[in-house]
């Protein structure tokens, strides 16, 4: 049997298929039935899917199936609010002679971890100012087992294999570009924001070794990698005899990158290395939701409306060299 991909999946079509399983729970219905929610996903990308009015006998089987499975189901492709979803009509644990292979179901950074990782870290050895050059190497080198499969968030941007690899990565990169147009900017600040600002995430997000989060940490949900972040830092600050400046400006990266109080940043950035690492991360977040919605379709076409992005549906040219936003009707 041939797999069906998830940037494949068109709507109407009756499958039978394997999947890998994110998350998984049975929720209460406002009719007072029983439904099994679950998020699945192959290499290609995710979707949700429903199994509606669970009897009893169906429980036992249900329960076996956890986050990191390969589920087998037979479903219908829908579409709700303008997203593919499954309507799953039989759905079991996968089993040894079903033949799957657990790296099909995988989505991964496009990069080698240790590729990026080495990168980064060179990043750090090349800062010239001394402390926060000691700060970020001691970083990079305290996490890097995780740092090899951590994903960058539980679902959406970044949640892949390596993903907060990537994500770092490719803010360092954009970072020391725009250091070459903004001359002002103080580039070991900037890229030692980037390379700390999200080391909290795993902290703050459960995963396994595949990258695969089945959501946030007891410290993830009442605090958050903002607070961890600079809840940790202060403390290894002090132990590295930061300049008192230094280290609240440094804290004050962290406080204020995702900007507004709503996003988790009690302050706005006071000083322009704090403001272009709100954008390095605002920028990356979103130009990596294009992309991955883009991935999935068909030239001429636009893809399913993209929450993260105000509930856009996106455009792909013909020839495949530009994109744009459809707005709202």
């Amino acid at each position: 049997m041939e797999h069906i991909f998830i940037s494949q999946l068109r709507t109407g079509e009756t499958l039978t298929d394997f999947y890998m399983v994110k998350a998984i729970t049975i929720k209460v219905g406002s009719n007072r039935k029983k439904y099994l929610d679950v998020l699945l996903a192959d290499k290609t990308g995710e979707v949700s899917g429903k199994k509606w009015d669970i009897v009893d006998e169906e429980m036992d089987g249900l329960s076996k199936i956890e986050v990191g499975n390969i589920a087998k189901i037979a479903a219908v492709v829908n579409e709700w609010n303008g997203m593919k979803q499954f309507r799953i009509n039989k759905i079991r644990k996968g089993q040894k002679e079903d033949g799957t292979e657990l790296s099909d179901y995988i989505k991964t950074a496009p990069e080698p971890p240790e590729e990026m990782y080495a990168y980064l870290m060179g990043k750090a050895k090349a800062l010239n100012d001394e402390d926060l050059n000691k700060l970020c190497v001691k970083k990079l080198e305290e996490h890097k087992e995780k740092l090899m499969y951590y994903p960058a968030a539980s679902k959406n941007h970044g949640a892949e294999m390596g993903g907060l690899l990537w994500h770092i990565k490719r803010m360092a990169m954009l970072g020391d570009k725009a250091c070459d147009v903004y001359t002002f900017l103080d580039r070991d600040m900037l890229i030692a924001g980037v390379i700390l600002h999200d080391m909290e995430k795993m902290t703050e997000i459960n995963s396994n070794e595949y990258g695969i989060s089945d959501g946030y940490s007891f410290e993830g949900q009442l605090l958050g990698h903002i607070t961890q972040g600079v809840k940790v830092l202060d403390r290894e600050m002090d132990e590295l005899d930061f300049p008192y400046e230094k280290k609240i400006m440094v804290e004050h990266m962290i406080l204020s990158h995702h900007y507004e109080p709503e996003y988790g940043s009690p302050k706005r950035p006071l000083f322009p290395e704090a403001e272009m690492l709100h954008y390095l991360d605002m920028i990356d977040a979103r130009l990596f939701d294009f992309e991955d919605a883009l991935s999935k379709t068909e030239p001429g076409e636009f893809s399913d409306r993209v929450w993260t992005l105000e509930n856009r549906r996106l455009y792909k040219r013909k020839d495949g060299s530009d994109v744009s936003g459809e707005g709202e009707k």
